[in-house]
């Protein structure tokens, strides 16, 4: 059996362009997705698609770690860079999608089988919707408890939030207080039984990551998800040290070496690695045994497209340290159009059981992709008051 092609197929999703990635083979109707999304750098990743297929079309799909070692060293340059990584990403899941296929047994099961019977997912308040995520103001504490609130409604026991405002290295008490506010504001609206999470998305210094976590730690938050750039591994362990929330992060972090320099340090409690951008199952699996060795937990990070959730389910079920999946439903109101999935949501309770279908367990609807072709991703710019860039 030969890999006879590899393409590429762009679905513009509002804020992000999903890159799904079609592996096909000389045998007749077997063929495996991927994918390989990148918010603005669709084109870049389209084009490093195409320069790895030169190391593997013609190669044997079911050789996955051989094509995985191919696709990494060869050409030269190490596939450590987010492009690469991810591009080597949408590939290597595709082919373990073919392995699956070809043996008629789902990811998971290649793996050792489930280890758990059901996966819990949670949500971004908003539901994904690119206005309720990342717009909401700090300032509109009541906001942040009516989205909280809206979660709860549909199911959801546990939902994500972005309640710490972009600041400058050192700020004083006021973006401090807002977050406070927000954080308190969704506590009080949804009670103790529900776990709520809060996204620096790495807007702040340690020394602000620092003011941010220690100001919400009273909240009992599930986690607490990059308070500082992954490049500060001291600050992210000073700031893991010295509050009792766990600390997460991880979805920037491209290859295994890097993660090992995050654990030396205890740089966190919980590892958010990104399938599709860290090289797939394979190189995610020996992260994933890393966590095992450190004792730290998995939730893999999954803002993308629906072969990318596919994903980290079917990884979920097959890994011990695995908490909680990230989801998104609420992006762009045809989702669903674009993608057949195997696995089974319990809308009462947002918890998944495991697909009985072969690989990934999922079919995309191509015709519904084309309905929907690249489009420039809505850009997310930050300037401080005094016109300074930011982290959005």
């Amino acid at each position: 059996m030969k890999i006879t092609g590899i393409e590429t197929l762009v679905c513009h999703a509002r804020m992000r362009n999903w890159v799904f990635v079609k592996v096909l083979t000389d045998q007749p109707g077997l063929f495996g997705w991927g994918e390989a999304t990148l918010e603005w750098h669709t084109r870049s990743i389209v084009g490093a698609v195409e320069d790895l297929a030169e190391l593997v079309v013609g190669e044997d799909p079911t050789r996955v770690e051989h094509l995985w070692q191919m696709m990494w060293r060869q050409h030269f340059w190490h596939g450590s860079g987010v492009v690469r990584s991810t591009a080597i990403a949408g590939i290597d899941l595709a082919l373990w999608d073919i392995v699956g296929k070809l043996h008629g047994v789902p990811c998971h099961k290649l793996w050792g089988g489930p280890v758990r019977d059901s996966i819990r997912l949670y949500c971004h308040l908003g539901g994904g919707n690119l206005e309720s995520f990342y717009e909401t103001p700090v300032d509109n504490a009541r906001q942040f408890a009516d989205l909280a609130r809206e979660a709860v409604a549909e199911g959801f026991t546990a939902f994500k939030s972005m309640a710490v405002p972009p600041t400058m290295p050192v700020e004083g008490l006021k973006p401090v207080k807002a977050a406070e506010a927000c954080v308190a504001a969704m506590r009080e609206a949804v009670g103790d039984d529900i776990d709520i999470m809060v996204d620096c998305h790495a807007r702040p210094s340690p020394a602000m990551g620092m003011k941010f976590a220690k100001a919400v730690d009273p909240y009992g938050l599930y986690f607490f998800e990059e308070p500082c750039w992954p490049e500060n591994l001291e600050g992210l362990a000073a700031i893991n040290a010295a509050v009792t929330t766990p600390i997460a992060t991880g979805e920037r972090l491209t290859h295994l070496a890097a993660f090992r320099d995050l654990f030396a340090v205890r740089g966190c409690e919980i590892c958010q690695l990104d399938l599709t951008h860290c090289g797939g199952f394979t190189e995610a699996r020996r992260i994933a045994a890393l966590c095992d060795a450190h004792r730290i937990a998995l939730a893999p990070h999954n803002p993308q497209g629906p072969v990318s959730t596919a994903a980290s389910l079917e990884f979920g079920f097959s890994q011990p340290s695995y908490i909680i999946c990230e989801s998104v439903h609420n992006d762009v109101p045809w989702r669903q159009d674009v993608v057949d999935e195997g696995f089974t949501i319990d809308p009462a309770t947002r918890t998944v059981t495991p697909s009985e279908r072969p690989g990934l367990g999922i079919s995309i609807n191509e015709e519904e992709v084309r309905k929907h072709p690249f489009e420039q991703e809505v850009a997310q710019r930050v300037f401080y008051r005094d016109g300074a860039a930011g982290d959005w």
